[in-house]
């Protein structure tokens, strides 16, 4: 499907109602690639994959995965989590956070639900609350596991 399509008023091309970039599609993919190193802070409607470097804030309104190799250096807030990688910085996800085997995380997790596989490791407090970001209730604080 085109981005553009002609319009009976004229030979001038009119964007297409159907093709315009979709607001808030919980499906759209950002990949920040192996080698790419990124300073700032980053937001996403959807999904944000991480196999390069992010220095700053990311938020992803749906998912974050950080791919072995992959490392963020500040604070996650997104509904789910995967990491594979490396996090120094705190994880905040109203759903699930999935500690792979290779990851690291240096920082305090925020979740209602982890899963954590052997060889996978964290340095801080655990808080799992209930309810997701929007009045959760706290169920267990400052559990640290290392």
């Amino acid at each position: 499907m085109g981005l553009l399509s002609s319009s009976s008023s004229g030979n001038q091309p009119q964007p297409k109602e159907d093709s315009m970039q979709r607001k808030g599609d919980p499906t759209q993919l950002t990949i920040i690639a192996v080698g790419t190193s990124i300073t700032g802070d980053l937001a996403s409607e959807g999904i944000v994959k991480i196999e390069g470097r992010i220095e700053g804030t990311v938020r992803a309104s749906s998912q974050v995965l950080i791919a072995k190799g992959g490392l963020v250096a500040g604070d996650i807030h997104t509904r789910e989590a995967v990491v594979g990688g490396e996090v120094k910085g705190s994880v905040h996800a109203d759903e699930r956070v999935e500690i792979q085997s290779t990851a690291s995380v240096e920082g305090d997790i925020v979740t209602t639900k982890i899963q954590i596989a052997e060889g996978g490791r964290v340095s801080g407090a655990l808080k799992m609350i209930e309810g997701g970001k929007s009045g959760g209730k706290e169920v267990s604080s400052k559990t640290t596991i290392q």
